[in-house]
């Protein structure tokens, strides 16, 4: 793939990705929306306690199999060989099943021990009826990964933020209106899910014919497994990351908490739909061309560049009106969040601004154990400053725990990409991009100091910010003709307006 089609395809299907998160994200602020107006916040951390428990031991269940399907499969789609692509694909639904039918059972063995463990006996009812979703999960991470590896992200923007979070919203509002509650909750999450699943595995057969019906080469596991089984225990790692700081604030203090935490995550959380919208085409553009250095420097750097760019204008936004969108989607009480969020702001930018698309460098060139090694750092990092910090000044501690390990994992992903495969993200573009941050914050600080009212903060700090943001990339000429290439590809009123400014 040329370096104009591989810059086509990154901004097209990455744009097709980036919608697809909008709408998740929001119908996601919906369910919770709707979820802290019908139940207490302490009915909603035991939901986040319960979810965080099956997340991270749905990581055991799949040995990381799912990754191995969009590194190998675009490989052998590029050589042609779409019998062993169906092979791969196979061999992964095979294996996932099994051994996540397996780790449903144990869930199921020790609810009752981990509700003990957390003093909270409605924890056993959710998780018991939550371990029916560990095998679905695993199919449903195994249907993402064949579209990511086919190029067809838009039935995965279909799947995982169309279908799955519209019935989840349906579902679980017309539960609590019933009077569920805790259960209403679980059966919301657990009927989008399998309606998910439905779906995918129709639009995986309709949309891949020459997979689906070409002849299966049977494809031995262990290279699979070699692969993938380094990234299971950084994802396992990864994911405890993402569930630490419940576990740790449940633990020392109670659902509760939890529950305010899980909703000041959520917004800051917003500040990674471009790296996530990028990060599922971006692996297989760099798998295919993993051999070819200066490819895989111009992907990377093009993607990093855009991430960085999207994601600083929303940041300031974020952090700055932490406290006015905490009060005016949610509920007032949940300000008290408002640290925790401004400090994750940070943490996830750095991270963004650094480290590109979702992770995906490393991954696509191979280095599943430097990825593991890295995620092993990071989790020491987040355990040891969350254990420290949270008993003493609660979910600010957990927020600083996860901002640290997110800092120390972007800085780690420019150093091992120069170190092994001499690229980095670091040009001169890419500072421009940083330096037009400046005038937005201090206009950011200025909307906030002047403004009294949560709801006019909220409207007017976008609109200063962004005008601000674009306004100083406009005078610095940050635009080049690459980013009207990549603009070209999302919108021509995009192209034209960026066209205007570079001339």
């Amino acid at each position: 793939m040329s370096g104009n089609d591989s810059t086509a395809t990154m901004a097209r299907e990455g744009s097709i990705t980036f919608v697809g998160n909008l709408i998740k994200k929001g119908f996601g602020f919906l369910i919770i929306a709707v979820i802290t107006r019908l139940v207490s916040p302490s009915v909603y951390g035991l939901f986040i306690l319960a979810t965080s428990i099956i997340l991270f031991v749905q990581a055991f269940a799949t040995l990381g199999l799912p990754k191995a399907i969009d590194y190998f499969v675009p490989q052998y789609l590029s050589d042609g060989e779409h019998d062993k692509a169906r092979g791969v694909i196979l061999v992964v639904f095979a294996l996932v099943l099994a051994t996540s039918a397996v780790v449903a059972g144990l869930i199921v063995l020790g609810a009752g021990t981990i509700a003990a463990a957390f003093d909270e006996p409605a924890l056993g009812v959710a998780l018991l009826v939550l371990s029916v979703t560990v095998p679905f999960l695993a199919v449903y991470n195994a249907l993402l990964a064949s579209f990511s590896a086919i190029k067809r992200l838009k039935f995965r923007v279909y799947m995982r933020d169309v279908i799955r979070p519209t019935v989840r919203l349906i579902a679980t509002a017309a539960l609590l209106l019933a009077g569920y509650g805790l259960l209403g909750v679980v059966g919301g999450y657990l009927i989008g899910l399998v309606v998910a699943i439905v779906a995918g595995v129709y639009f995986l057969r309709e949309n891949a014919p020459r997979i689906v019906g070409a002849e299966t080469t049977r494809v031995p596991s262990r290279p699979l497994l070699w692969y993938s089984v380094p990234l299971a225990f950084a994802s396992i790692i990864y994911i405890f990351l993402g569930q630490i700081d419940y576990f740790v604030v449940g633990y020392f203090y109670g659902s509760e908490e939890v529950g305010i935490y899980r909703v000041g995550y959520a917004l800051a959380a917003n500040l990674m739909i471009f790296s996530s919208s990028l990060g599922p085409i971006f692996k297989p553009l760099i798998a295919e061309t993993k051999a070819d250095r200066a490819a895989v420097r111009t992907r990377y750097r093009t993607a990093t560049r855009w991430i960085a760019g999207l994601t600083l204008p929303v940041a300031l936004v974020v952090a700055f009106g932490a406290s006015a969108y905490l009060s005016v989607v949610f509920t007032p009480q949940y300000t008290v969040a408002t640290a925790a969020v401004v400090i994750l702001a940070v943490g996830i930018t750095i991270s963004a601004a650094c480290g590109g698309p979702d992770g995906g460098l490393l991954q696509g060139l191979g280095y599943s154990r430097l990825v593991f090694l890295n995620t092993a750092v990071l989790l020491v990092i987040n355990v040891g400053v969350s254990v420290l910090l949270v008993p003493r000044i609660g979910i600010t501690g957990a927020a600083i725990g996860t901002a640290s390990a997110l800092t120390v994992n972007g800085l780690l992903a420019v150093a091992e990409g120069h170190r092994f495969h001499d690229v980095h993200p670091l040009t001169r573009d890419l500072g421009k991009i940083l330096l037009a941050a400046v005038p937005a914050a201090i206009g950011a600080s200025a909307v906030v100091l002047a403004v009294d009212s949560p709801y006019v903060v909220a409207f007017a700090l976008p609109a200063v910010v962004f005008t601000l943001y674009v306004g100083t990339l406009h005078l610095t000429n940050a635009f080049t003709a690459e980013d009207g290439e990549i603009a070209a590809q999302i919108s021509p009123a995009l192209r034209r307006a960026i066209a205007l400014s570079r001339r």
